[in-house]
């Protein structure tokens, strides 16, 4: 009697794919989102993937590009973004934040996002790479929980917009309560078209925000608070934390600050992701529940 051969599972291929810059869209004073043309209707990808773009194809990257990989010793990699675009939508779209340089704290400077967000007009043709990354939104959600919570910091909550997006779209059984840290008012991506879709799904979706600089945070409505995203403020909105299924995105010390910290021998102060996750463990989200992404 003959073995039946195992079957094997299909790789998911990553594709390059041509577009066209279709709209540049200034969300903050730092931020813009790219609406990109790429001519196929069906794009196989899910709420939360990235795609890349590689920083040499840029013509006026040339210089400035060999420069730094003079300095690194190594070639330039592509730059991971996540995709601001829900499937169900007629266009993909990125939301870019522009990296700064900081002496003492930022090894070297930003090479990529600065053009993104400042220098890229419309019409503009360019390669991107997708879509990948595991951190998106499982098929089976609704029978993991009827309460997705939501935890970003800044551009951290670009993946978390397609999610929220796509599951509103398609009617899914499950709540979201979103908790959005910023330095200020004026920091808040989609402010507007966020607060567009929680009037259009008061029942499913609750916005919360967290201001760190802001003077008169409560000023701005009864969820806006002043400070950072902590356990107290996570007990006060997401009622039973056991059951709940949360997404969290935003930045993480990097291994450069890592390195920095042991050349020098000071302590590292945790940034959003480390403060985040440890609240999220201290008020009883089982780790099995927990959805992390994070840059640096």
């Amino acid at each position: 009697m003959s073995e039946t051969p195992p079957v094997k599972k299909k790789t998911k291929r990553i594709k390059k794919l041509e577009v066209m810059v279709a709209e540049t869209i200034r969300e903050t004073h730092d931020t813009t989102t790219l609406l990109l043309f790429s001519g196929n209707d069906i794009l196989d990808y899910k709420p939360g993937h990235f795609c890349t773009i590689d920083p040499h194809q840029f013509d006026g990257l040339e210089r400035w590009g060999r420069f730094l990989e003079y300095q690194k010793g190594k070639k330039e990699k592509p730059r991971a973004y996540s995709l601001a675009s829900s499937p169900h939508e007629k266009y993909l779209a990125v939301t870019i934040k522009e990296e700064r340089y900081i002496p003492g704290k930022t090894k070297y400077p930003p090479l990529l996002s600065p053009i993104l967000v400042r220098r890229i007009p419309r019409g503009t043709r360019m390669e991107i790479t997708g879509f990948t990354g595991p951190y998106y939104l499982p098929d089976d959600i609704e029978s993991r929980t009827d309460h997705i919570v939501h935890i970003c910091a800044g551009s951290g909550f670009v993946p978390n917009w397609s999610i929220i997006k796509y599951a509103l779209h398609k009617n899914l059984n499950v709540r979201h309560t979103l908790i959005y840290g910023n330095r200020s008012w004026e920091d808040v991506i989609y402010r507007h078209a966020l607060e567009d879709l929680r009037s259009e799904h008061p029942d499913k979706l609750k916005v919360v925000h967290a201001l760190s600089r802001e003077p008169d945070a409560e000023s701005h409505g009864p969820h806006v608070h002043a400070g950072r995203v902590n356990a107290e403020l996570i007990n006060k909105y997401v009622e039973d934390p056991s059951a709940a299924e949360v997404f969290a995105c935003g930045p993480a010390l990097s291994k450069w600050d890592k390195l920095q910290a042991k050349e020098t021998g000071e302590e590292l102060t945790p940034r959003f992701m480390e403060s985040v996750v440890a609240a999220i463990e201290s008020v009883g989200v089982p780790k099995k529940r927990l959805h992390l992404e994070s840059y640096g």
